[in-house]
């Protein structure tokens, strides 16, 4: 018994000192997990806040939470929103990781660890496209794929693309335009009002039109962000095969015909044909009518007029309705046609745009966006009425059904929508999307809003809630009610706002938004898919701008915002703010058109890839235009060859061209539809007495490349002699920069620069040039600019200066003449021997150190290697014009550049004629006229140059005011004609005839 206490009490005894020894053990296990803790904690808040990324600017991070599971071995760690800004692919993910494991203490390094941003584990940040295995199916749309017809096709287009955007939709626009900021001065949006202020940009009492944004450094972003998508991002998407569709207006042309069959008693004329199965009738529904000038708020004008419907037969020339418009002044002229979407309509109902380069056929699929603008294509018209200018609507069509027609669109007009009473006064492509979307028929709720006055927030909604409407119904919007066209993606290009004090570029941005609608996209998919194309592009854009200009482009990361335009649309979207129109950096490559072709290039690049990989499908990109064209006569009688070089991209490798399109253009007419040519020549026949003219672009798998330069040939009927025309302008550029520790900025007086084609996007002269001021929105602020440019498409280099000499030497009997690139001549490819007479074009070309630097682009106007063969040319009894602007300036910095001049050409710079305005010139029996100022007719010469002969060479041209130089003339063993001016720019066709049928006499001889 008592063995039996003593045991009882010593097991006692031994549980307690168990239980000791377990409580011992938790609690110190628990303290060295809480010392762990505090480790892991420490090492993590250290490793964020001094996170850096080198390929983005993403701001500070931290560390917002963290979770250690010792039972399962797991570490979940979560960063503030600003570490998802950064770019992810599969290797900067592993290698976040890899860090980690090395820098947690044991033995959370060994636990599964997953790092959270942005609501997502990183590795779910990279896009799909940067995947090679588990890609996120929630994000692609998968067995979602519109299979139908596209809304318009091109059926005249020589090629077919199948490695590119061929029968996709993509919507994009330009920030922002002229919109009425009502009285009480209510900005009500989704977005800051832009300060306060005076018509540029800010508050006023009264109701007026404003700039969205203000004037700096002779722009706005509602002007400059159009320069890049208008002439660059459309066309290369549409050269990639997509149907693209833009809110705001995106013809240029301030003339507007509308052709209707409401509007009997137009000058235009709208003509129906029946056939004997076929009549036309009139819907039971509401079609367009014009009955105004001016439209008031909510005016529908797609609800005051009638359609007209007639079945469809599978023949040819059978009924049909014409559309004959009477243009106001000859040029180029969006064609937009608009219909009834029918229980019977068709996929392809046939138009037919008859246009001064022949005729372009279109499908139009009128199941789909019916009782709307529907865009065509841009074509050259003839003033008046014209046989060969007008649209053709016909019943033929395999499909059975009704084709309807409804008015028909020539032109982008003035704005025409009145708010408080005024109208903008302006072309309608400047004014912001919200009048747009009225006057193409949109429902009110799309662009207004009654519980609000604010035009503002109404033109930011009314740009997506246009796409969304345009593609209610659709498989990417299949919930919401509208027309049906298939838009896949939305972007919204934008300028941001930021300003350096120490030359840096602020750089781009991009905007997604993912915390809306169940974070779903209308098709289901998530809207993860925004990010991802958020990230393709802005990673696509900071690699190109690096590798093609000298400069490090700041990629600053991408947010995950609440803005209108990413929230708003049905299918992925985002916003890309690519620089500051606030920092003297950033524009000084923004202005460049070498940099908006870069840019719109990237742009298209990334949608490409973005879209493509939607769908699982391979992607080529389009080629790079083509380069050192020539055309020569061959030995056949009236037979011509054109050659021409592919140009490579280095950065990338698939967009080799596979064959070419030769365009054609036979006198004042324009360009027809092309023929496909599978090498880099092309050999054809002319008709004497007429001027031919051709451009090429490259074509392969994924798209058609921009054109090239433009070349006339000419034979004469009784030839005695051929000209070779040369063509050494190619400079495209901004304009001239200041750049001194006192003053920065723009001189447009001083050069505007060389758009490409035009430019439409300077708002006034800079008057703001103190660096003290960055920052300062207002009068006096660094870059502050005046208003007396908007409005105005200044002309830019057209690239078809050979048409203008050529024509002009047609006009002197007995004279043919063939033409080419400078490059053609400086490798080779033409020698200048073959010809007795020379006509070298160099327009505005000329070198400038600081954009060569930047943009890698030189524009020399005679390189050593054309010096060395004028040289021999000139020796063995050759004779030239030159004429060029800076023929004198730009060839005056080296003892080898002025030997060329004086000693060979016989002329020596004096100065430049930038002191006066003045464009009078005398000589040759005449006085005429050059334009000194920016002007949409031709571009300016700012700065002509003053040049003197050098003996025994002689004056022969003047500028009137100052009485001096303008040209020289040397006659020895050869002879020579110098103008400080370039020729194609004197004022009349008539001058220009008559001044080359002198020139041409005097080298030759007689």
């Amino acid at each position: 018994m008592f063995k039996s206490v003593l045991l009882c009490v010593k097991l006692r005894r031994m549980k307690k000192e168990y239980i000791v020894f377990i409580l011992f053990i938790v609690f110190s296990t628990r303290g060295i997990a809480q010392d762990i803790d505090k480790n892991v904690e420490a090492r993590l808040t250290n490793f964020f806040e001094n996170y850096t990324c080198s390929a983005a600017q993403i701001g500070k991070c931290k560390l917002n939470s963290y979770k250690i599971d010792y039972d399962s071995k797991k570490l979940d760690i979560y960063a503030s929103e600003s570490f998802a800004y950064q770019p992810f692919l599969p290797e900067t993910v592993e290698s976040i990781y890899r860090y980690l494991s090395q820098l947690l203490p044991g033995p959370v390094c060994y636990f599964k660890t997953t790092v959270y941003s942005d609501g997502k584990p990183i590795e779910e940040l990279i896009p799909n496209v940067f995947r090679k295995k588990r890609k996120d199916k929630s994000r692609l749309l998968g067995d979602i794929d519109y299979q139908g017809a596209p809304w318009v096709k091109n059926i005249s287009r020589p090629i077919d693309i199948s490695r590119g955007l061929q029968n996709r939709h993509i919507a994009l626009w330009q920030s922002h335009g002229k919109y009425f900021k009502n009285g009480n001065g209510n900005n009500n949006g989704n977005g800051a009002s832009n300060g306060n202020g005076d018509g540029n940009g800010h508050k006023n009492s009264n109701g007026s039109w404003l700039w969205q944004r203000p004037r700096l450094f002779c722009t706005t972003e509602d002007l400059f962000t159009q320069s890049i998508i208008l002439p660059y991002v459309i066309p290369m998407l549409e050269n990639a095969g997509a149907n693209v569709f833009t809110p705001r207006e995106r013809d240029t042309q301030k003339n507007e015909v509308i052709v209707d069959n409401d509007n009997p008693r137009s000058s235009s004329l709208y003509i129906e044909a029946k056939s004997r199965k076929a009549y036309w009738n009139t819907p039971d529904i509401a079609g367009f009518a014009q009955k105004k000038d001016v439209y008031q708020n909510g005016d529908n004008p797609f609800n005051d007029g009638t359609a007209r419907y007639a079945k469809t037969e599978n023949k040819k020339n059978r009924a049909f309705a014409e559309w004959v418009p009477n243009i106001p002044e000859e040029g180029n002229y969006a064609v937009y046609v608009s219909y009834k979407t029918l229980p019977e309509s068709i996929t392809n109902a046939k138009y037919t745009v008859l246009h001064k380069g022949g005729a372009t056929v279109f499908n139009v699929n009128q199941k789909i966006g019916g009782g709307t603008w529907v865009y065509l294509g841009t074509f050259a018209f003839d003033k008046g009425s014209n046989d060969y200018g007008m649209v053709v609507l016909s019943n033929e069509s395999e499909e059975k059904g009704v084709v309807c027609a409804d008015a028909v669109r020539f032109g982008g007009g003035m704005g025409n929508i009145a708010r408080e009473g005024k109208v903008s006064g302006l072309p309608r492509y400047l004014e912001g999307a919200r009048y747009s979307a009225q006057w193409a028929g949109m429902p009110y709720s799309v662009y207004g809003n009654d519980d609000r006055a604010s035009d503002y927030a109404d033109d930011i909604n009314s740009r997506s809630k246009m796409v969304n409407y345009l593609s209610g119904g659709s498989v990417y919007n299949p919930k919401e009610e509208g027309l049906g066209v298939p838009f896949e993606m939305t972007m919204a290009l934008h300028s941001d706002a930021g300003y350096s004090l120490n030359g840096e570029t602020i750089g781009s941005l991009g905007v997604y938004t993912t915390d809306f609608n169940d974070s779903k996209l209308h098709s289901g998919i998530s809207r993860y898919a925004s990010r991802d194309l958020t990230d393709i592009m802005i990673t696509q854009l900071k690699s190109d701008i690096n590798s093609q200009f000298d400069v490090q482009w700041n990629r600053r990361g991408m947010w995950d915002k609440n803005y209108s335009e990413t929230r708003l649309p049905a299918v992925p979207s985002m916003i890309l703010e690519f620089l500051s129109h606030q920092n003297f950096a950033d524009m000084t490559l923004g202005h460049d058109p070498n940099f908006k072709f870069a840019v719109g290039r990237s742009i298209y690049k990334s949608i490409l890839r973005f879209v493509t990989s939607q769908h699982n499908e391979d992607c080529v990109i389009q080629p790079l235009p083509v380069s050192h064209f020539a055309i020569k006569f061959e030995k056949r009688k009236n037979t011509i060859n054109l050659s021409w070089k592919a140009v490579g991209d280095p950065l990338e490798s698939s967009s080799k061209p596979h064959s070419y399109i030769v365009y054609t253009r036979i006198g004042n007419f324009g360009f027809d539809n092309g023929v496909l040519v599978e090498g880099t020549s092309y050999t054809t026949k002319i008709e004497p007495e007429l001027v031919y003219s051709f451009k090429v672009t490259a074509v392969n798998k994924g798209g058609e490349s921009f054109p090239s330069e433009v070349l006339s040939v000419y034979k004469a009927k009784h030839e005695k002699e051929r000209v070779l025309i040369i063509n050494g302008f190619d400079r495209i550029s901004g304009p001239a920069i200041i750049n001194t520790p006192d003053s920065v900025g723009f001189d447009l007086r001083k050069d505007p620069g060389v758009p490409y084609q035009y430019n439409s996007s300077y708002c006034g002269y800079q008057t703001g040039f103190d660096p003290k001021n960055a920052g300062k929105e207002t009068t006096g602020g660094l870059g502050y600019s005046g208003s007396e440019l908007e409005g105005l498409r200044a002309a830019g280099n057209t690239f078809d200066y050979p048409f203008i000499h050529g024509k002009a030497i047609q006009a002197t009997p007995g004279y043919s003449f063939v033409s080419c690139s400078n490059e053609a001549v400086e490798s080779g490819q033409v020698k200048l021997n073959n010809y007795h007479l020379v006509d070298y074009i160099l327009g505005l070309q000329k070198e400038d150190s600081l954009t060569a630097r930047l943009t890698n682009k030189k524009y020399k106007t005679f390189t050593p290697k054309m010096e060395q063969l004028i040289t021999q040319y000139c020796l063995k009894g050759g004779n030239i014009l030159v004429s060029g602007s800076y023929v004198g300036s730009d060839m005056n910095s080296t003892d080898m550049d002025k030997s060329f001049t004086e000693d060979i050409l016989k002329y020596s710079f004096q100065n430049s004629m930038q002191s006066t305005h003045s464009g009078n010139i005398l000589g040759l029996g005449r006085t005429f006229t050059i334009p000194r100022e920016m002007n949409e007719i031709t571009y300016s010469v700012p700065a002509p140059d003053c040049i003197i002969p050098v003996s025994p060479a002689f004056p022969v041209l003047k500028y009137v005011e100052g009485n001096n130089g303008a040209g020289t003339a040397y006659k020895g063993d050869y002879r020579t004609f110098i103008m400080g001016f370039p020729f194609e720019s004197i004022d009349t066709e008539k001058n220009r005839a008559e001044i080359m049928s002198g020139i041409l006499q005097f080298l030759c001889g007689k």
